[in-house]
């Protein structure tokens, strides 16, 4: 076995002797030069697979800075929060990346943010060739459009918010709201807004006239004897009051609180004696007018008592909506039907009413599959709903949108209460169904815990509620609505 070993051995060594001064071919240059080039391939591989790996990283963080930078709520949050989500997601590949930079370009009219960025990636086998490090780099273009909103205010005015100052702090909270969500400019692209002051009726302004039946006109024309219709309306019957029905298909009837007449009462301290406390503006004897429509429950006096600011539809000045803010007051009569405000709230927004406002743009509201446009309620009351009472000479409450309360079908101020509940509830759900997006705020201790659970029922979602028992609460609430829907604004 030895032998035979040492025989290969020999010739072995003899042959390689040869080969090697062997002058017909030398192949060993060209063993060299290959295993140079497969060396060279497997380098580019490997380095060319670690390329591509952090390019994908690097795109994708680009990307996500983008989208950050884009749902800013400020321009001047841009670049930090794509910074911020670029470092947090290019840090995956840290091990491999020696250095990364990325550039955030915003256009002037900060519609259009351009992001570039670039990796050195650490070379392996590259390293034979004289590269140490490979430069990988990536761009996105990120375009701040904005969707459309039409956004309607529904504010309580009733004589509650007199109390601790409630009126104008909502006042301020709304235009901190509005501020927000219009910015710095006076018009914003496909951005309208209402506001809807509501106790229990509502103003729809004077210039309305055309939505009254005949029969309301002609009581608007020769009834309001020293006066004129202010614009408030009756609710109408038979579940329409809880629709967005126009009137072009069903008219209304104008808010009228008729003259009432002094009548007997008896007390035993008193005896027999006259009242005359609700609305005795025509003089029985002698037939004199006295009008005094102003908001106060002592001296008031006349047809349109009660009746108070009025709705401003959806216009694209935020100067206007500001100004509507700031001439609400509190109004003490009738009490509070939230379920009447709401509903012309939906009425404001509702394709169905387009063209018919007086005071707002022809096209106006837009169709519900209008692209990237969003209609938005935002809806707020400091107590509950119910009726303020009255002797049963004069029907047991004051005169309201529903009339009085025997008029509304009913003895028991709780039971009238029920049923205002009631029918706020159904609107609530008819106007989620009619894909508008609903936001609920409870201001103060006043609201019962029913109606803070109707309220957040309501809302299109649980983050869509808020209750606010104090003032820097509700300060706090319509600055996280203003930022909401802000950002619904730049999600597209």
């Amino acid at each position: 076995m030895k032998q035979v070993r040492d025989k290969c051995i020999l010739w072995v060594a003899g042959n390689f002797k040869s080969f090697l001064h062997d002058e017909r071919g030398s192949l060993l240059p060209m063993v060299a030069g290959s295993m140079l080039m497969l060396t060279g391939a497997a380098g580019v591989a490997i380095d060319g697979a670690r390329m591509f790996y952090v390019k994908d990283v690097l795109q994708k963080s680009l990307d996500s800075a983008g989208l950050a930078a884009g749902h800013a709520m400020s321009v001047t949050n841009m670049e930090n929060d794509a910074r911020e989500f670029f470092n947090a997601n290019v840090s995956s590949v840290a091990g491999v990346v020696t250095d990364s930079n990325m550039v955030v370009d915003i256009s002037p009219d900060n519609e259009l943010i351009t992001l570039t960025a670039s990796a050195s990636v650490e070379a392996t086998f590259m390293r034979l060739f004289g590269y140490d490090a490979i430069t990988v780099s990536a761009s996105t273009e990120v375009s701040r459009e904005t969707r459309g909103m039409e956004l309607v205010l529904v504010m309580d005015n009733t004589g509650s918010m007199r109390h601790d100052d409630k009126i104008d702090t909502m006042k301020e909270a709304a235009t901190d709201l509005i501020e927000i969500v219009f910015g710095d400019d006076e018009t914003n692209t496909n951005l309208w807004a209402g506001v809807v002051p509501y106790i229990t009726h509502v103003n729809v302004g004077d210039g309305n006239y055309s939505w009254l039946s005949e029969a309301g006109q002609d009581k608007v024309d020769n009834d309001y004897h020293g006066t004129e219709w202010k614009g408030c309306l009756e609710a109408r019957t038979d579940g329409e009051d809880q629709t967005d029905t126009p009137p072009t298909v069903l008219p209304f009837e104008p808010f009228y609180w008729a003259d009432t007449d002094p009548y007997w009462k008896y007390s035993r301290r008193r005896g027999w004696y006259s009242v005359d406390e609700d609305n005795n503006w025509i003089d029985d004897d002698t037939g004199t007018v006295t009008i005094n429509e102003v908001n106060n429950s002592s001296s008031a006096l006349g047809p349109n008592r009660g009746c108070a600011s009025a709705i401003t539809p959806l216009v694209a000045e935020k100067s206007k909506i500001l100004s509507a803010i700031d001439v609400m007051e509190p109004w003490s009569f009738g009490g509070t039907a939230a379920n009447y405000g709401l509903v012309w709230g939906w009425r404001v927004i509702s394709p169905r009413w387009r063209g018919l406002w007086s005071g707002s743009p022809a096209t106006l509201p837009l169709d519900h599959d209008t692209p990237y446009m969003d209609k938005v309620i935002v809806m707020l009351t400091d107590g509950v709903n119910e009726l303020i009472s009255q002797d049963s000479e004069l029907g047991g409450s004051d005169y309201t949108a529903f009339g009085r309360l025997h008029d509304f079908g009913y003895t028991s101020i709780n039971d009238a209460r029920d049923e205002f509940d009631t029918r706020f509830d159904t609107i609530c759900q008819n106007i989620k169904d009619d894909e508008i997006l609903i936001y609920t705020i409870t201001f103060g201790s006043t609201p019962d815990t029913d109606t803070q659970d109707a309220y957040a029922a309501c809302a299109s979602n649980p983050a869509f509620y808020f209750h606010a028992p104090t003032a820097s609460s509700l300060t706090e609430a319509f600055e996280e609505i203003g930022r909401q829907l802000s950002n619904l604004r730049l999600s597209k």
